[in-house]
């Protein structure tokens, strides 16, 4: 628990890059920061794990952040200020997504329980493009090993990754939500 507030997951953000100007507290999803801050440039996170969006609604560019000082959004991938977050609640137990080829669940599929980092090498697949979410929270990534654009996702389904505002995304690699996030 933060020693402050008593709770398990804790966000601060600042209008400014390197902490600086007005700041803005939270522990759970804010689908709109603009009601808090100007703008957002910065943050810190105390404890707990976060998904930080560069549009309201928990849509656009998305930046998976844990315990530690994030001085500049845009060495985040952000292409403008933090303008959304979402609190990442700790799963355990097992882990598993399935994921199709095809837009509404349909093409080729396949399910998986631990981290792929290459699909197309891997499962044989040369597309993503939905996929439903049947434990645990993942991260998927627009490059084989992890890396680039990223979007994470929860228990459900996503019929349309372009739905969720990740237009020409390919996803090539996921990861699972592991850590404590502490």
């Amino acid at each position: 628990n933060h020693p402050l507030t008593g709770l398990g997951l804790q966000i601060i953000f600042y209008e400014d890059r390197n902490f600086q100007g007005r700041s803005y507290e939270t522990s759970s999803d804010c689908a709109d920061m603009s009601s808090y801050l100007s703008r957002c440039l910065s943050c810190r996170v105390e404890s707990g794990c976060f998904m930080v969006y560069d549009r309201t609604n928990y849509m656009g560019n998305q930046f998976f952040v844990r315990r530690g000082d994030y001085s500049d959004y845009q060495r985040m991938g952000m292409s403008d200020c933090i303008r959304s977050c979402r609190m990442i609640p700790m799963h355990r137990g097992q882990f598993r997504i399935k994921i199709f080829e095809q837009e509404n669940m349909s093409g080729q599929s396949n399910e998986l329980q631990e981290d792929c980092e290459n699909i197309p090498e891997r499962l044989r697949m040369s597309e993503c493009l939905s996929c439903s979410v049947l434990d645990g929270h993942w991260l998927l990534f627009e490059q084989p090993s992890f890396r680039g654009k990223m979007i994470y996702l929860r228990p459900g389904e996503y019929r349309s990754f372009r739905d969720m505002g990740i237009n020409g995304t390919r996803v090539m690699s996921m990861k699972r939500i592991m850590e404590s996030c502490s």
